[in-house]
């Protein structure tokens, strides 16, 4: 049996298109696009889910920035630095579901 992407495991068969179009193009795309590492996008991602507080989706990705190169503490200090930027309870918000991921 073929390991399920985490869109499938998420969605299902509920929104089959949306699942195909997360595998397919977002991540089987424009994440291997090479003008910009896995590292890098991860960092935006975080910081774009921060931002526009969608906090549900954040732990998927802050897993994803560990395993793309970024560290703990650059982690951290982009969400300090973003409290600045988008908002205290965002940034509050934001490092409390890494404080329970990276406990993990």
């Amino acid at each position: 049996m073929t390991e399920q992407t985490p869109a499938q495991a998420a969605i299902g068969d509920f929104a089959s298109k949306l699942v195909q179009l997360t595998d397919d193009v977002l991540f089987g795309d424009v994440w291997e696009r090479p003008a910009l590492p896995k590292r890098d996008r991860s960092l935006i991602t975080v910081a774009s889910l921060i931002t526009s507080s969608s906090f549900e989706q954040l732990p998927s990705h802050l897993r994803l920035a560990r395993t793309n190169g970024l560290t703990e503490a650059e982690i951290i200090e982009a969400i300090i630095h973003l409290a600045f930027y988008a908002g205290w309870p965002k940034a509050m918000s934001a490092i409390q579901v890494a404080k329970k991921v990276f406990a993990e």
